[in-house]
């Protein structure tokens, strides 16, 4: 492809802090790798771990790209050695460990994924940290079956949308906290067979008392804090809890001894870091399991605002300021 430019333009972070620390600015357009392709960005989502990058919290894995975002949506423009997955002009979306907030992004095509039929660009670019990090922690580390009951705490997140949409469509009884009425509505038509508002209700109790006095099979997380040990409580026997982050922070007091009384399984995961092959992995079940769900309109990533790539500080804000439904994107 010759009309490709040289340079581009790029959100950077100019010194960890605020917002305002997003600044557009011209870099070299990425060349592709062996394995890798090279999209012409459409839509790029913004993630929680984008803001803890940008307050200088979460560094780039060792060769990253240091430009933050990590999904991304768009065209394919250019393929490196041995790349034949996609054809130039194929609609793709692919997670990537960085550089997702820029006009042209590279991506191994393992990780990337054909755009799901019947969604635009912008839809696309919501999908790909959201699922992978659902799937690989609900469905694989999580192990959620049918006839289980299933809690995610944050229903109305990026990630806690697609949780209630997933673990419904495969026949568990979903129940979600959030953090307003609203909210709760919106996690209940989503699919949420309960939705509690965590402000006005304790939990524990409620959960306790959706599932009859038995407490929720598995439980996914992003609070942490004090809800490490609350969570051991609302957990059925031999229940599972899946930690995918710390709003309230890594450490708290936990009553280990539920852990053993109730035969509990605690883990947890990180996405960014982890191999090619493995985000490979969980790709390939996507697009076995999920993709013709989404491609049937029986899921699909909620938006709730975009915004230019070069107003990503304004994204950031709406995203700190915890009043969004669904997810956030940049369009390019």
């Amino acid at each position: 492809m010759t009309d490709i430019p040289q340079t581009m333009i790029a959100i950077g972070i100019a010194t960890p802090g605020g917002p305002e620390m997003l600044k557009p600015q011209t870099r070299p357009v990425p060349q592709p790798s062996a394995g890798e392709i090279l999209v012409a960005v459409a839509a790029a989502g913004v993630n929680r771990p984008d803001v803890l990058q940008r307050q200088g919290g979460y560094n780039p894995p060792p060769g990253a790209s240091d430009i933050p975002g990590l999904e991304i949506a768009g065209t394919v423009v250019a393929r490196g050695d041995g790349a034949g997955r996609f054809a130039l002009g194929d609609r793709v979306c692919g997670l990537v460990a960085g550089g997702g907030y820029a006009e042209y992004a590279v991506v191994h095509e393992s990780n990337a994924l054909p755009a799901p039929a019947g969604l635009s660009l912008t839809e696309a670019g919501a999908i790909p940290e959201t699922f992978f990090t659902v799937w690989t922690n609900v469905f694989q580390r999580g192990r959620l079956q049918a006839g289980e009951s299933f809690l995610v705490h944050g229903g109305s997140s990026g990630i806690g949308t697609a949780a209630i949409q997933l673990a419904k469509a495969f026949g568990a009884t979903v129940l979600a906290t959030a953090g307003s009425e609203e909210k709760c509505r919106a996690c209940r038509d989503l699919g949420a067979d309960h939705a509690i508002n965590y402000r006005t209700e304790d939990f524990v109790a409620a959960a306790k008392a959706a599932t009859d006095g038995k407490g929720v099979d598995l439980i996914l997380d992003m609070v942490g804090g004090d809800y490490i040990d609350r969570n051991y409580e609302t957990a059925a026997d031999q229940g599972r809890i899946v930690q995918i982050a710390f709003l309230n922070g890594p450490k708290a007091t936990v009553n280990f001894s539920r852990l053993m009384l109730k035969r509990l399984v605690h883990t947890g995961s990180t996405l960014r870091p982890r191999t090619v092959a493995e985000k490979a992995a969980i790709a390939a079940e996507l697009q076995a399991r999920v993709w013709p769900l989404l491609e049937a309109g029986r899921c699909k990533p909620l938006i709730n605002a975009t915004f230019p790539l070069a107003e990503a500080a304004e994204a950031h804000r709406l995203m700190e300021s915890s009043s969004h439904i669904g997810k956030i994107v940049l369009t390019v």
